[in-house]
């Protein structure tokens, strides 16, 4: 029921910036954690970062201090914004939203986009 569409991504320098948003379409709950997974080919995904609808947020060692995730709660949707990348960072990323009701949990997945970081 709930579709995401994630926009940005592409190829940026090394030290440059990128901004991923991801739109979520159907019913997104209070409960709904969104955030952003990266994977590149032969290993695991990744969490990036995350946001509840109340604004905590949780981020991977390897990006605090530089990637900033946010969400707007009335258009459903969460972006991340990417400073002083590396090429480390390089990776498809997913947007992810999570939620639950009082039968089961719920896990959708946008279909990714791909961030290559130039050194």
């Amino acid at each position: 029921q709930v579709q995401l569409v994630e926009s940005g991504g592409g190829l940026v320098q090394a030290g440059g910036s990128q901004r991923l948003s991801c739109a979520a379409s159907g019913s997104i709950f209070s409960n709904s954690v969104m955030g952003w997974y990266r994977q590149t080919p032969g290993k695991q995904r990744e969490l990036v970062a995350d946001i509840t609808s109340g604004g905590s947020t949780n981020y991977a060692d390897s990006v605090k201090g530089r990637f900033t995730i946010s969400r707007d709660n009335g258009k459903n949707t969460v972006v991340l914004q990417m400073s002083s990348l590396k090429p480390e960072d390089t990776g498809v990323y997913y947007c992810n939203v999570k939620q639950r009701d009082y039968w089961r949990r719920y896990d959708y997945w946008g279909q990714g986009t791909q961030v290559t970081v130039s050194s």
